[in-house]
Formats: structure tokens, C-alpha cells, sequence
């Protein structure tokens, strides 16, 4: 089972930090966020990765390319080339795929691109700018119960709004900026089976959410995952800064390593 993350979106809406790289690379603490999902991932015995590429995309080629030098000291003999690493990172099982999927290609597109790189019936996959704490194993369970095409993570966002609840103009109940709102958003983390690519195409138009997982709700083929736990998206700037807040503090709820 693979896990395969979507990384080729502009990030237009995380302002000058991803002019020069792309969202997944913004970093949390001294690492990207993409490493962090893939850490999280990987904490539960996945290790396999397809990566799908698009807008600097060359950016995150560059990383994993240069991963030994980027994550470990090390001393280099100019006469000779020869490097020596004073310490090891803990991702030397990781298996990375790379794949530039279009500049402006749909996520629809970007996957159904990489069919032909999956071998089994059932995949994993998520958004580069998106973490939780969700537990892998009793989500593929869930998968696995029910027999439909794809299972979605339904995640309660951290309201950014104060919250109020009212009868007839009258209101009830009112919340300072709720730590979790009201409704289940798609928080990735989803399971898939390789029917899912029946309803997908390379064009660049074909669209993940707004085309398959909408004919698939039609047709009764996606259930979701109720996680009450924590879920963050890095989608703004003061996501940034929240997420590093939590990572400083030793409070990131999906350090699980």
C-alpha cells in the first residue's frame, strides 16, 4: 500500500512564503511540512510515497535528492569528495517517488497519471499542506468494513470565528472562536480503491473532489472516517505561525514519533 501526497498547488493564498517554495516545503520547526506528514506516515509502517509534482516542483526533486546533506552534519574532504555523515537520520526505510504531474493539472489529472505505478487494490492518500493525528491503522479498518470505493477522513477544523447558536433571533449560545466547529470538512487521509480511477482522466481539467468524489457520493461509494481528534491545514500565514507555535511549545499533536 502506497501513500501518495498531493504537492503541486501554487499556495497563492500563504502570500511571499510560497513565492520562492512551494507550500509543502514551508517549513515546521527545522523541517517541511511534507516531511511531517510523510514522519507521520511513516510512524504507522508506511514508508512508501508517490509524490505528485507541479508548481516548483524541482524544489522538492532538490530535497529529497540532497536528503543525506539536508538532515545530517557531516565533513567533506575536498581533496577527495569523500563524505563523512557524523549522524543518521531515521527515515532510511522511506521509498520516494517523484513525479511532475503538470503545472496547472487538476488533482484528478495528477492521480490518475500515476495508475500504472500502483500495485495493489487499495492506496492512501493526502494533501501536502494538511496534518492530524488520526490513527492509520483503525481508518484502513474502516476501509477495509465497509467495501466501498473510498474512505475520507471527516475532520472538525479549529474555528477562526467566534460561534453562536440561535432560536428565533434569540441567541443561546455563544463561543469565543470554538476550539472545533460544528461540521466534518475533508481532511484527507483518504483510502482509495483502484475503482476510483474509473472516474478519472489525464486531462488537466479533471478535478478530484469536484468530479469523482461528487459521482461517488451519488452512487453510494465513499464513506468517512469520523476523527474527533486534531486536524490543522497550513492554508495562511498565521497557519504557519500557529503550527510553529505548537512545534516549539512540544505541543504538536501529531508528533507521534
Amino acid at each position: 500500500m502506497k501513500v501518495i501526497i498531493f504537492a503541486g498547488g501554487w499556495g497563492t493564498r500563504l502570500g511571499h512564503l510560497s513565492e520562492v517554495i512551494p507550500k509543502p516545503m514551508v517549513h515546521i520547526g527545522s523541517k517541511p511540512m511534507l516531511w511531517h506528514i510523510m514522519k507521520y506516515y511513516s510512524h504507522f509502517g508506511f514508508d512508501d510515497f508517490i509524490i505528485l509534482l507541479g508548481v516548483k516542483g524541482h524544489i522538492i526533486k532538490q530535497y529529497f535528492y540532497n536528503f543525506e546533506a539536508m538532515n545530517n552534519d557531516f565533513t567533506i574532504d575536498m581533496s577527495t569528495g569523500k563524505i563523512d555523515y557524523h549522524s543518521r537520520h531515521c527515515e532510511g526505510k522511506w521509498k520516494v517517488t517523484l513525479i511532475d504531474t503538470g503545472l496547472n493539472n487538476q488533482k484528478g489529472s495528477r492521480l490518475k497519471q500515476i495508475e500504472n505505478m500502483l500495485d495493489d487494490d487499495t492506496n492512501m492518500l493526502t494533501y501536502g499542506d494538511g496534518i492530524s493525528n488520526v490513527d492509520i491503522g483503525k481508518l484502513i479498518e474502516f476501509h477495509k468494513s465497509h467495501g466501498r470505493t473510498t474512505t475520507i477522513t471527516g475532520a472538525r477544523p479549529t474555528s477562526r470565528f467566534g460561534e453562536l447558536v440561535e432560536e428565533d433571533g434569540l441567541i443561546t449560545k455563544f463561543s469565543e472562536k470554538p476550539k472545533t466547529g460544528r461540521a466534518y470538512i475533508n481532511g484527507g487521509f483518504t483510502i482509495f480503491n483502484r475503482g476510483l480511477f474509473d472516474l478519472l482522466c489525464v486531462e488537466p481539467h479533471c478535478d478530484l473532489e469536484t468530479d469523482a468524489y461528487k459521482v461517488l457520493a451519488e452512487m453510494g461509494e465513499m464513506m468517512v472516517y469520523k476523527h474527533e481528534g486534531s486536524w490543522e491545514c497550513m492554508d495562511h500565514e498565521r497557519d504557519v505561525v500557529h503550527l510553529n507555535n505548537l512545534w516549539l511549545a512540544g505541543e504538536a499533536f501529531w508528533k507521534v514519533w
